[in-house]
């Protein structure tokens, strides 16, 4: 079974549809791609995974359960953590409190006696932002601010990661390490859901993408499918070029 099944959702806001009917997978141990033209919905679908937004029609299934109505909160106490598109750090508290403050949250629900303190430190090693601990957030970089960011979510110690364009910011070295993360919580027995317009980082790490085009899913499979399905490329180019390829598209 799988983890997280969307089943027909859509989300209109009057009369503009955001997401139309969409419905897709995410398996256990694998990180899964959702991407698509900007304005195709994957934020709102985020939103709609998280408990931040309700859906106009559809269900949101976790494990098998219907957890439609439920709250940001009781989501994330059943394993969903999430990044956002635009940065939700909080600028006035040390990076190293920033992931704290998550930690302190898990424990208030956790049963396991984890020192919270002790979550924090391994979550800032283990995205390599140690030295910077005791930095106000709000004073470091872009692409520091997004592994700030990851540490947070992972000191909820999620079983369902959903990260929103994480890449942004960060330069090719950090991606490549970035990746090499993703792959360790993969490999720990979490699940990743990436929004990402980094086509290179997609297609090396997922083993399935999920392609939304104006609020619908218009393709669903290995990367090599998706690469070469006809209604992706015309999404993302506008008109069907065979001399075009998808990279180009993205770039």
């Amino acid at each position: 079974m799988s983890l997280l099944d969307i089943d027909g959702v859509s989300v209109r806001f009057g009369g503009l549809t955001a997401v139309d009917d969409a419905t897709l997978t995410v398996e256990e141990g694998v990180v899964t791609g959702l991407i698509g033209p900007n304005g195709a919905g994957k934020t709102t679908l985020f939103n709609v995974i998280t408990g931040l937004q309700a859906p106009t029609a559809g269900r949101v299934l976790l494990d098998g359960a219907d957890v439609s109505g439920w709250k940001p909160q009781e989501r994330a106490r059943r394993g969903i953590a999430r990044t956002f598109q635009r940065l939700e750090v909080f600028g006035s508290l040390s990076v190293f409190d920033n992931v704290l403050t998550a930690a302190e949250l898990r424990r208030s629900w956790s049963s396991d006696g984890e020192d919270p303190r002790a979550v924090a430190a391994e979550q800032l090693a283990r995205v390599g932002l140690e030295r910077y601990a005791d930095v106000m957030a709000d004073a470091v970089p872009t692409g520091v601010a997004r592994l700030v960011e990851l540490a947070r979510a992972l000191a909820l110690r999620p079983r369902l990661l959903l990260l929103d364009e994480p890449s942004s910011g960060l330069s090719e070295e950090e991606t490549h390490a970035f990746a090499g993360l993703l792959r360790e919580v993969v490999a720990d027995g979490g699940s990743v859901l990436i929004v990402e317009h980094d086509v290179e980082l997609v297609m090396g790490l997922c083993s399935t993408v999920h392609v939304l085009d104006f609020g619908r899913v218009i393709c669903s499979g290995p990367p090599s499918v998706v690469q070469a399905d006809p209604a992706v490329q015309q999404a993302y180019l506008g008109v069907a070029e065979p001399e075009a390829t998808y990279q180009e598209a993205l770039a």
